[in-house]
Order: C-alpha cells, then structure tokens, then sequence
C-alpha cells in the first residue's frame, strides 16, 4: 500500500517532534516507495523499533508467566503449611485438653486424700479420747471412787467428740461438694 505525500510527511513531522513511530502489522502492507528515501528509511526504523518492542513486550509476558507459575507453586505449598499447621493446632488442642483433664484428675485425687488424712486424723484423735476418758471412768467405777463428776464429765465429753466428729466431716464435705465443678 502506497500512502499520498502529506501522509508520509505527515508521519515524517510526527516522529521528528513527539518521537512516535508506526508500529505493528501495517507496517507490513506499507510501501516506502521509488522517489522517498526519507519515508523508506523512516519505514526501516519503525520495523527495527517494531521488533525491539515486540522481543521486550515477549521478555515481559516470559517473566509475568514465569512469576505467576512461582505465584502458583508458592500458593502451592502455602495451602499445604496452613493444612499443616491447622493440624497441628487441633492436635495441640488435643493434647491441651488432655494434660487440663490429667491435672484437674490430679488435683481432686490429691484434695480427696487430704480430706481423708484430715478425716482419719480428726476421727483417731476423737476416738483416742473417747477410749482414754472411758478407760478412766471404767477405773473410777472398778475402784468405788466418786463417779458422779467423772460420769457426767464423761457424758458431756463423749457428746461434744461426736459432735465435733460429725463437725469435721460435715464441713470437709461440704468444702469438698462446694469446690467441684458442675
């Protein structure tokens, strides 16, 4: 395709002034013609600028391709590290509530044995007493002493020991029943 005079010249001024050159396909229809070296070597630089375009435009595409097939394996290997690690925060919180349980298995284990302690402890000392003050007062009677005081004494004794036992075990477990979990 032959373009008229002020088209070429039109082109020509173009280039001088604000650099822009044709580019693409058309390039490939133009004819410089027979009487216009200027347009013919204008038409030459086009085609150089033309494939020195299309080989940077080519570079461009190859490294956005090349970045988003490491995009791709990277979000890749991403799912597989988040997979990962919600696996391992589940078996965390396994193992969380496992060693809360064996704790809190330990902790009531350890409480009930105290409160057994303190029960055998508190019942010992009580039954002690009772069995001494009724040794005593078995001898008073054997030996025909004064057994009123020691009767009465004695009957009072063994009434404030029972109350004191039923005192001790009623308040463990009712510390004990208080503090559980319902």
């Amino acid at each position: 395709m032959l373009l008229p005079k002020a088209v070429r010249e039109g082109l020509l001024k173009i280039a001088k002034e604000k650099k822009l050159y044709l580019e693409g396909n058309l390039l490939k229809i133009i004819e410089p013609g027979t009487d216009d070296s200027a347009f013919a070597e204008y038409l030459k630089l086009c085609k150089e600028r033309d494939i020195s375009s299309r080989k940077k435009r080519l570079e461009v595409t190859k490294q956005v391709q090349q970045k988003n097939k490491e995009l791709e394996v990277a979000m890749e290997e991403n799912k597989v590290l988040m997979l990962d690690l919600k696996i391992a925060l589940e078996e965390a919180e396994k193992l969380r509530d496992a060693a809360v349980e064996d704790l809190d298995l330990l902790q009531k284990r350890t409480q009930f044995e105290l409160i057994s302690t303190i029960v055998k402890v508190a019942l010992a000392i009580i039954i002690s007493i009772g069995f001494v003050v009724t040794i005593i007062y078995l001898f008073a009677i054997l030996y025909n002493k004064d057994t009123q005081i020691i009767g009465s004494t004695w009957s009072n004794l063994l009434g404030i020991l029972l109350t004191n036992a039923f005192s001790i075990v009623g308040t463990i477990m009712g510390v004990k029943y208080a503090t559980e979990n319902k």
